[in-house]
């Protein structure tokens, strides 16, 4: 199957129409007219990612976040990004990223999903016709009424995280819940503007976290990674459904991070 075969259809499923303005997602490297048979999935196109998808054989490398964001006056091998996009063609493989188009097309809904909240909508909507209206996160009703330190451990075994970090009282009650997998300190106002008890997001700064408890919205930050990896199984799932021709390969869950 050719690769412009297999964007055509990613597109469909998550145009990149519904990316914000300051993402680059879609083909970052390589020929549009590449054969695919194997695909590797991961969030982030690392060294060690590179490495083990050109081991394993993989024409193609789909990502969540994009190795591209801005333009480039040189790809060399004298910078940590020139010289993983020199290996992707030097292995003949291409690299096509999904962001926030998949955020808005299928992350928030999966979320939600995942944690089985009650009547969800989108949290901030960024495209709405006279059809439907789409957007980024989603807010709803908890199963059953929590307190504020039960719905860090729900979140926690929900989505495999070893820890969170918790901004607001502990034992307080949270029934309205808003999601936005990544970084959602941008959304925090969205989500009080909602109803919103708890906002579950991540990458929350200490001035953040300080702020919305003063503005009387709990914060669970499950970290960049914690909730966005999703992307793999999500993507996995979708191919083999979609395209059952193509071998599909995941990337080993790996945080950027070691807590000691």
């Amino acid at each position: 199957m050719r690769l412009t075969e297999i964007m055509t259809e990613l597109e469909e499923f998550c145009p990149k129409s519904f990316a914000m303005d300051w993402d680059n997602p879609g083909l970052q490297a390589g020929r549009a007219d590449k054969e695919v048979s194997a695909v590797y999935l991961a969030v982030d196109a690392t060294s060690d990612v590179i490495e083990d998808a050109a081991r394993q054989k993989a024409d193609l490398i789909l990502t969540h976040h994009p190795l591209l964001f801005s333009g480039l006056k040189h790809v060399t091998d004298q910078d940590f990004i020139g010289k993983r996009v020199l290996r992707i063609l030097q292995a003949d493989m291409a690299l096509y990223a999904m962001h926030t188009n998949f955020d808005v097309m299928g992350m928030a809904a999966e979320a939600a999903e995942e944690l089985h909240l009650l009547n969800p909508d989108v949290l901030e909507v960024t495209y709405e016709d006279s059809i439907s209206h789409e957007g980024l996160g989603r807010i709803g009703e908890l199963p059953e009424h929590m307190t504020l330190r039960e719905c860090a451990q729900y979140v926690k075994d929900v989505f495999r995280i070893p820890e969170v970090r918790v901004y607001g009282d502990p034992e307080s009650p949270v029934v309205m819940t808003a999601i936005l997998p990544g970084s959602g300190k941008d959304e925090v106002d969205a989500a009080i503007e909602r109803g919103a008890d708890v906002l579950i997001t991540g990458d929350i700064t200490h001035h953040v976290g300080l702020d919305a408890v003063e503005k009387g919205i709990s914060l669970i930050d499950a970290g960049h990674y914690g909730v966005e990896k999703m992307f793999v199984p999500y993507m996995r799932d979708y191919l083999k459904r979609e395209m059952p021709y193509l071998t599909v390969i995941c990337a080993p869950e790996k945080e950027a991070f070691t807590v000691i």
